[in-house]
């Protein structure tokens, strides 16, 4: 086999993986664009096989929607709508197909939302990575859990310098990665460890990011001890959370768990998952 030929197939098979990575059905679809083209007769042209991959990826995506409640996944609100105060933060994780959930969490998120709304009116709750749409146990990188639609993240709420809630924004375009930093003496269960392998990250060079919003401390607050509170009537029955960020907020309970030290860190969202 050429050369050429040989390199040509390499691309296509490390660019079909790393779709199927980011997107879980981004893989399937370029190989079906790269086989409609050639079927089509089309120019082996880049522009005409990305064209023709935007197009089918879109089509399939709003088929997904449909297709993936059979499978026990529904997706969370990619738009605010006039009544439900949820939302994804971004509109990237929706295109990527990470917005999707077991029905029992979509409810509770619901129900985590209207209740922030009533506390505080005209809130919007953002959330964050959920998983995607179909087979039990495929990856959503770097996530080490969010594997069966049963877990979601939920973005922090926010403020400016001047105390003023800047609602449906995030330090971070994406909703992670600007970290809330401890208070002097908050415990610190993974100082002075230097794991190799993990995915907690400091990511020091991204923190510029807060400058200007800090935690909304009311807001976040009522969202914890609502999870602690009324979750286990929505079957949530784990909160992960920084232990500096629960004791800054003093809220505590059974569901409120420290995730671990290989872990992302979570001092910026709060991650919930519903019982199997």
């Amino acid at each position: 086999m050429p050369d050429s030929i040989c390199m040509k197939t390499a691309s296509i098979a490390t660019a079909a993986i790393l779709l199927t990575l980011l997107t879980q059905i981004g893989g399937l679809i370029l190989l079906a664009a790269i086989w409609a083209r050639r079927l089509l007769g089309w120019p082996r042209r880049f522009v005409v096989t990305l064209s023709l991959f935007a197009v089918l990826y879109g089509v399939t995506s709003m088929v997904t929607t449909v297709v993936a409640p059979v499978f026990g996944r529904v997706p969370l609100p990619c738009f605010a709508g006039h009544q439900d105060r949820l939302v994804i933060r971004s509109a990237m994780l929706c295109v990527m197909n990470r917005h999707y959930v077991v029905p029992e969490l979509k409810e509770a998120a619901l129900a985590l939302a209207t209740e922030i709304d009533r506390q505080f009116p005209g809130t919007m709750t953002l959330a964050l990575d959920g998983n995607f749409p179909f087979i039990d146990g495929f990856p959503l990188l770097p996530h080490l859990s969010h594997a069966d639609g049963r877990k979601l993240d939920i973005a922090f709420y926010y403020e400016d310098e001047q105390g003023r809630f800047r609602d449906g924004q995030t330090p971070s375009p994406i909703g992670y990665f600007a970290f809330e930093q401890p208070m002097p003496g908050a415990t610190l269960p993974c100082a002075g460890r230097n794991d190799v392998l993990t995915t907690r990250w400091d990511l020091d060079f991204l923190q510029f990011m807060r400058e200007g919003r800090r935690l909304e401390e009311h807001r976040t607050r009522a969202a914890l001890q609502w999870l602690v509170d009324e979750g286990p009537r929505y079957e949530v029955d784990k909160v992960f959370v920084e232990p500096h960020i629960a004791e800054r907020l003093d809220v505590s309970g059974p569901l409120i768990r420290f995730q671990g030290c290989r872990a992302a860190r979570h001092d910026d969202h709060i991650h919930i998952q519903v019982a199997p």
